[in-house]
């Protein structure tokens, strides 16, 4: 009795290990990719709410806190960054098109560099 169970054991053992190999390489790898779209910020998405241009309201919201976002079709990328020349970029292109590349994990590109876009 006692070896069925260890038997059984070591058969959930692997099948967890298995299990978790597969979740682990599921996981998109950290290659960057570059994504070309509207810069806009997460309060607004796609569709401004304030009177005036869309770079105008992108960095208004920007400066009370929201983030940058890249509009690509339907689809609305939060931009995370702290590096300050990344930032400038976004600032200069609210409003506009950029390439942004990064590793994008979900709703989220973690920002490598920003370019003028097409």
């Amino acid at each position: 009795m006692r070896s069925r169970l260890q038997n059984l054991g070591i058969f959930a053992s692997a099948v967890l290990l298995v299990a978790s190999l597969s979740i682990v390489s599921g996981h998109p790898a950290d290659n960057p990719q570059t994504l070309t779209g509207q810069v806009s910020d997460a309060m607004c998405g796609a569709k401004h709410m304030m009177a005036g241009n869309d770079a105008e309201c992108t960095r208004t919201c920007v400066k009370k806190g929201s983030k940058y976002t890249l509009i690509v079709g339907d689809k609305v990328y939060t931009l995370d960054t702290s590096d300050k020349a990344a930032l400038d970029k976004l600032d200069k292109l609210a409003g506009a098109n950029a390439k942004v590349t990064g590793t994008v994990n979900g709703d989220t590109i973690q920002v490598s560099s920003v370019a003028g876009g097409q």
